[in-house]
C-alpha cells in the first residue's frame, strides 16, 4: 500500500525508461504488465546465456557442481517464461466467473516457480551424493573462474534489478525472482570456493558443495513456496495497511470513528475493503452519505483501495445513554484491557432496558467467548438488574454476531 515510489537509477533506470512508458503509474495494470515483461524477457536471456557457458565449461571439466548450477539458471529461464504468462494473465479484466478480477494468477504462478526450483534442488541433492560417494578430479582453471564471477555478478545486478521492480509495483512474483537470484549468488559464490580450495589443497569437494548449492536452492524455494500458499490462502492485511486505512478515514471532519475493517487482497492493485463509519445521528442522512460517497471515491483514486462503507449513526445527545456507555467500557475493560466496544446503542422499555453493543476481540485475548460473555453479563447486572445485553462478538476482522438477549 505504499504510494511513495522511489526513483530508479543505473542502468536499471535506464531499461525502466527505454521499455515502460509512464513508470511512475504503477497502479495501472498496463503499466505493471510492461515492468513484468522488462522483468521476464531480461531474466530469460540472462539465464539462458548463462546456462550455456555454465553447462559446456561444467560438461568440459566433468564438475557436477557447475552443470547443477547451469541447470538451475535454465530453471529460472523457465521461471521467467512463467513469470512473463503470469503478468499477461494476471491482467486480464474481471469477468462474469471471476468478478474480482484475475491479480491472483501472479500467486499461483509464484507458486509454480517455488515448485520448480523445490524439484531442481533434489535433483542435484541426488546427483551430489553419488559425487560425494564417488569423487572425481575436476580439471579448474582460469576459464572457469572467470565464468563463475561473471555469473555471480550477473545474478547480483538481476537480484538488485528485481528487487527494485518488484518493491517498485509490490509484485510478489518479482520478489521471488529476486530472492532466487540471490540463493544463485550464494550458491555460484560456494562453486567457486570449492574449486579454489580443490585447486590448492587437492581436496575433491565438487559433490559437497553441489550439495551445498542443492540446499541453498531447496531453502529458496521453500520461503517462496511458504509466501506464496499464505497469500493464496489469505493472510492477514499489514499493520501499516490498516494504520493508513484508518488515518485516511478519519481525517474527514465528521467521522466519529471506525470499526469492523475487512480487508480482502485479490491480488497486486486489487484489493477491496469494508467498513463501519460511525456519524452523529442529528446530522442530516443526506449530508452523512455524501461524506461516505466522498471518502469511498477519495480512497480508490489515492490508494487504489475499493472500500464500502456502511453508515452507523451515534446518538451523542443523550446523557443517559452517554452514561451507560461508559459504564459499559469500563465493564468490559475490566474484564481484559484489550476488549473495547463499538456500536453501541440503547432500547429503553417499560420492564427492562437493552444495551445493544458490540465487543472487539483481538488476536492476542487468550478468554474464550463464552467467558467473556459470561464476564460481561455480570458487570452489567451488578450496575442494574433491569439491564439487558444483546452482544455481538467480532474476532480477528470477522463479526460473529450472537444476535439473542442475553438475561
Amino acid at each position: 500500500m505504499n504510494n511513495q515510489v522511489q526513483t530508479v537509477r543505473g542502468l536499471t533506470g535506464f531499461l525502466v525508461k527505454l521499455f515502460v512508458k509512464k513508470p511512475e503509474d504503477t497502479k495501472n495494470v498496463k503499466v505493471r504488465e510492461q515492468y513484468g515483461k522488462l522483468s521476464s524477457i531480461t531474466g530469460i536471456v540472462v539465464n539462458l546465456l548463462l546456462f550455456a557457458s555454465k553447462f559446456i565449461i561444467g560438461t568440459i571439466s566433468g564438475s557436477i557442481s557447475i552443470v547443477g548450477d547451469s541447470v538451475n539458471n535454465l530453471s529460472d529461464a523457465g521461471s521467467s517464461i512463467i513469470s512473463l504468462i503470469s503478468f499477461k494473465l494476471s491482467n486480464k479484466p474481471a469477468d462474469t466467473g471471476h468478478p474480482f478480477g484475475h491479480a491472483r494468477v501472479e500467486y499461483i504462478s509464484s507458486s509454480i516457480i517455488a515448485v520448480i526450483i523445490l524439484f531442481i534442488g533434489v535433483e542435484l541433492m541426488k546427483t551430489s551424493v553419488n559425487k560425494m560417494i564417488r569423487p572425481e578430479a575436476v580439471d579448474f582453471n582460469f576459464i572457469i573462474i572467470l565464468i563463475l564471477v561473471l555469473s555471480i555478478s550477473t545474478k547480483a545486478w538481476l537480484y538488485f534489478f528485481n528487487r527494485k521492480l518488484g518493491r517498485r509495483i509490490d509484485s510478489t512474483i518479482l520478489q521471488a525472482t529476486a530472492a532466487d537470484s540471490l540463493s544463485d549468488v550464494l550458491a555460484t559464490s560456494a562453486v567457486l570456493l570449492s574449486g579454489i580450495i580443490s585447486r590448492i589443497t587437492g581436496l575433491m569437494l565438487d559433490g559437497w558443495m553441489g550439495a551445498v548449492v542443492a540446499v541453498l536452492i531447496l531453502l529458496s524455494g521453500v520461503k517462496i513456496l511458504k509466501k506464496t500458499i499464505s497469500s493464496i490462502l489469505g493472510e492477514a492485511p499489514s499493520g501499516d495497511t490498516i494504520q493508513q486505512i484508518e488515518e485516511f478515514i478519519q481525517k474527514y471532519e465528521g467521522v466519529l470513528g471506525i470499526h469492523d475493517l475487512v480487508v480482502h487482497d485479490y491480488g497486486p492493485a486489487h484489493c477491496f475493503a469494508s467498513v463501519h463509519v460511525e456519524v452523529d445521528s442529528n446530522v442530516d442522512i443526506l449530508v452523512s452519505h455524501d461524506l461516505i460517497d466522498n471518502i469511498e471515491r477519495d480512497i480508490a483514486f489515492d490508494m487504489g483501495i475499493h472500500l464500502v462503507i456502511h453508515l452507523d449513526p451515534l446518538v451523542t445527545d443523550n446523557p443517559y445513554v452517554n452514561e451507560l456507555q461508559r459504564l459499559t467500557e469500563d465493564v468490559v475493560k475490566n474484564i481484559d484491557n484489550s476488549l473495547s466496544i463499538h456500536d453501541f446503542r440503547v432500547v429503553i422499555g417499560s420492564s427492562h432496558n437493552n444495551l445493544i453493543f458490540d465487543v472487539l476481540v483481538p488476536g492476542e485475548c487468550k478468554l474464550s467467548e463464552h467467558s467473556i460473555e459470561e464476564k460481561i453479563i455480570q458487570g452489567i447486572k451488578a450496575l442494574d438488574s433491569k439491564l439487558y445485553v444483546v452482544l455481538t462478538l467480532d474476532r480477528s476482522y470477522v463479526s460473529s454476531p450472537n444476535q439473542k438477549i442475553i438475561k
